[in-house]
């Protein structure tokens, strides 16, 4: 039999409360006795539990914990440079980094434009020492380089300037999915007015495009241009397939992207100019790039494509980014 008191005041829902709440008699059993001890820190198999780090202005702090001020220049004009790079497990038990170097110094062009300080050496530092920290092999890592405070005008010299770098666990899905594509009523933005690079502020662009696409049943979004010509998707790049052939398409306001230029070496793809209708008879088409990989896409504004050669493809650059490719090792950088 227990016996409950309850202080002055306290009502029954009140006593149910507390005895809900109540500890259970620790347990003597021999079970017990072998289970991990549950700890801060530890999941309940006994694992570490490893808080999430992120990197910033040369430290790692726990990412729950970092804070930018709301006057930040960044957030209200988008005035920074992102990447979007990918580690993997490796076949050797280790984990490295795809393109590292290519990524940064594509970085490092767009901090030019907003005048922000970017040390290579020290990014690359950064990226590795998050992954270690987080305990990440498959990740997404995501750097980004901003101006900070000092004034809310449209000169961005004399404000302060940051760099940070976070990783995001993500599961590599060997068996790609496929997408419905359609062409979008919006433009992507013309080179001549942004460059195209990994700029903050640019990428309204695409998230006005793939809104669109979206609210009509689509996946993803083409862009093409005044002159009826491909440029690229939201957060890709495009190519086609006929006749055996691959094409990646090339256009000025485009992503020069780090995977379409993998995709291009690996199987020797003609690159040129393609026109909308051209890239609806094709036989095959796929997008590429850091997040997508290389992924068919299953139909254009109702025409249907196969997926045969892309398969093939996207089998083939998961084996080179696990370092099963020995001709393409110089691609990694190992954590």
């Amino acid at each position: 039999m227990s016996v409950t008191v309850s202080e002055p005041g306290m009502d029954s829902d009140a006593l149910r409360s507390v005895d809900h709440h109540r500890e259970a008699a620790p347990d003597s059993s021999p079970e017990a006795a072998s289970a991990p001890v549950a700890c801060p820190g530890m999941h309940k198999d006994g694992r570490t539990q490893v808080r999430p780090k992120l990197w910033l202005d040369g430290a790692l702090l726990d990412a729950e914990s970092a804070q930018i001020p709301l006057t930040t220049h960044a957030l209200h004009y988008g005035s920074g440079v992102f990447e979007g790079i990918r580690s993997y497990a490796t076949a050797n038990g280790g984990t490295a980094v795809f393109r590292l170097p290519e990524h940064l110094r594509r970085m490092q062009r767009g901090c030019a434009l907003l005048d922000i300080p970017f040390d290579s050496a020290q990014a690359s530092q950064a990226i590795l020492q998050t992954l270690r920290a987080n305990a990440h092999r498959d990740a997404y890592i995501r750097p980004l380089a901003w101006c900070g405070t000092g004034s809310i005008g449209l000169d961005v010299s004399a404000l302060s300037k940051h760099l940070m770098v976070t990783t995001l666990a993500s599961k590599v899905h060997l068996a790609v999915e496929r997408v419905r594509l359609t062409r979008s009523p919006w433009k992507r933005n013309p080179s001549s007015s942004l460059p195209p690079l990994k700029l903050c502020g640019a990428y309204v662009n695409s998230i006005l495009a793939k809104r669109e696409a979206k609210q009509r049943g689509f996946d993803e979004a083409l862009f093409v241009d005044g002159d009826g010509l491909v440029v690229e998707c939201t957060g890709a790049n495009v190519f086609m397939v006929r006749a055996g052939r691959v094409t990646a398409v090339e256009h000025v306001d485009a992503l020069a992207g780090i995977t379409r230029d993998s995709v291009i070496q690996l199987v020797g793809a003609d690159t040129r100019k393609l026109a909308y209708e051209e890239l609806r008879d094709a036989d095959e088409v796929f997008v590429c790039g850091t997040a997508a990989e290389v992924l068919p896409i299953s139909e254009l504004d109702g025409r249907r494509y196969g997926e045969s050669l892309t398969r093939e493809i996207a089998a083939h650059y998961q084996r080179v980014v696990r370092g099963e490719d020995a001709s393409r090792l110089g691609w990694l950088s190992h954590v």
